[in-house]
């Protein structure tokens, strides 16, 4: 069993694009804080350092900038390649900043790793793993490829080659954690952050439909009116014209086909009015029955149990979520049955609980720890298909549901049945998370 959306929801992006804007920002404040220290150490503190090849790294920054914006502008949405190449050179060009004012002996030496963190929290894996890398090799080269330090020419000052050694191996690991662990850490959030997005656009979608229920109503009513002198006027004209004559025909097709238009406007009246106010709330077993109807034409067999149960039935607000992460569950245990789908109701003073189980071949072992996370997905595009090799949906299905359910007070929980497969879905309602009806309300 796995999880499936629908085919017009976003695809997850693995980055967000960047704006040109921000990355010339960064670059900008990064040429007035090195211009600004490499003057004050040359002019404020004495230090000696070759000022006109800082100056013009600098220089090449800060004219880099302008050419850029000068050709596409600040508004441009960079591609992953694109902003990777400017990250790797703002890295090239402090590596040869630092090159001529000390290397890694050089306290600075540590913003090597801003880079690496811009390029961890917005850009994929493969081009953070690239930065990185680059970052690693400077640092590397840094270590022993340098001028010295500047300093007060009548004072000598060497560092121990182990103390620049623990530099490098602090850098490396700098390096090394924020590539892998920030980039992991802003990954999951752009992830959660797309699939809440479209569990928000799929509650839309289903209110949209409710809120067609009302309007077909108020369309309905005010056809009414009109559609009833169309019918009065065509009466009155039967009793003026000729029987058997060609305009009695057209008159009495004219009052056939205005009952018909009341038959069909009395339905669309129903249809804002009876779910509304007859059907808000029912019985958790009336609720598992309808969402699982429309899937009872697939060649598989839904069963439905509720011989663990103790007291009332009991009764739940027939709400978007309930209705939506119920018949997704259902949706995908049919998918993945062989023949036969359990669905199993128990509700005692402590708990309401739901069990959805399917005779397939059930959940991967390595996955039911990560079910209910989004975009994890086992199935194929089209099982029937040339491309059911292929990986396919979104993988959002499971994880909307889940987070409907929690919504209404459920925990779920998701385990094989049995050591050969049948996957099964527990859903628990714990009774102090309920609303009063749902505990103590029977519809009969």
């Amino acid at each position: 069993m796995s999880d499936d959306t629908a085919p017009t929801l976003p695809l997850p992006q693995s980055w967000r694009p960047l704006r040109l804007q921000t990355l010339l920002v960064l670059r900008w404040l990064a040429v007035i804080g090195q211009t600004i220290g490499v003057l004050f150490v040359q002019l404020g503190l004495g230090f000696p350092l070759p000022l006109v090849e800082c100056l013009a790294l600098i220089g090449l920054s800060a004219a880099l900038n302008v050419g850029l914006v000068l050709r596409f502008g600040a508004n441009l949405r960079l591609s992953s390649r694109f902003a990777a190449a400017q990250l790797a050179f703002d890295l090239c060009q402090l590596g040869g900043l630092l090159a001529l004012t000390g290397g890694l002996e050089n306290p600075f030496s540590l913003l090597l790793l801003a880079p690496v963190s811009v390029s961890a929290t917005t850009l994929p894996q493969r081009q953070t793993f690239l930065i990185a890398l680059l970052a690693c090799t400077l640092a590397s080269v840094l270590a022993v490829v340098h001028l010295p330090l500047p300093w007060d020419p009548a004072e000598r000052i060497v560092f121990n080659r182990i103390y620049v050694i623990g530099i490098w191996v602090s850098i490396i690991c700098g390096v090394v954690f924020i590539s892998a662990y920030t980039n992991r850490v802003a990954h999951d959030s752009r992830q959660i952050a797309d699939a809440l997005a479209a569990t928000e656009l799929a509650l839309a979608r289903r209110e949209q439909l409710s809120a067609l229920d009302g309007l077909a109503a108020a369309a309905a009513h005010e056809l009414g009116t009109p559609l009833s002198t169309i019918a009065l006027a065509a009466k009155e004209m039967r009793a003026e014209v000729e029987e058997g004559s060609q305009m009695a025909e057209d008159v009495e097709l004219i009052i056939a086909q205005s009952a018909r238009c009341r038959a069909i406007l009395a339905k669309l009246r129903n249809l804002g009015s009876e779910p509304a106010d007859l059907f808000a709330a029912a019985p958790i077993t009336d609720i598992l029955d309808e969402v699982a109807r429309p899937h009872e034409g697939r060649g598989k067999v839904i069963l439905f149990y509720s011989e663990k149960a103790a007291g009332a039935v009991p009764v739940f607000p027939r709400s978007v979520g309930l209705l939506y992460g119920l018949g997704n569950l259902i949706e995908n245990a049919t998918h993945f049955a062989k023949q036969t789908v359990r669905v199993e109701t128990a509700w005692d003073q402590e708990a309401i609980s739901v069990s959805i189980t399917d005779d397939g071949p059930g959940f991967a072992s390595e996955l039911i720890s990560r079910l209910g996370e989004p975009y994890l997905t086992t199935r194929p595009r089209d099982p029937a298909g040339s491309d059911a090799h292929q990986p396919g949906g979104l993988g959002l299905g499971v994880f909307i549901a889940k987070t409907l359910l929690e919504r209404t007070g459920a925990r779920l929980r998701f385990d094989n049945a049995e050591a050969g497969g049948h996957a099964r879905v527990m859903i628990v309602w714990p009774r102090d998370t309920m609303p009063d009806q749902s505990t103590s309300a029977v519809l009969t």
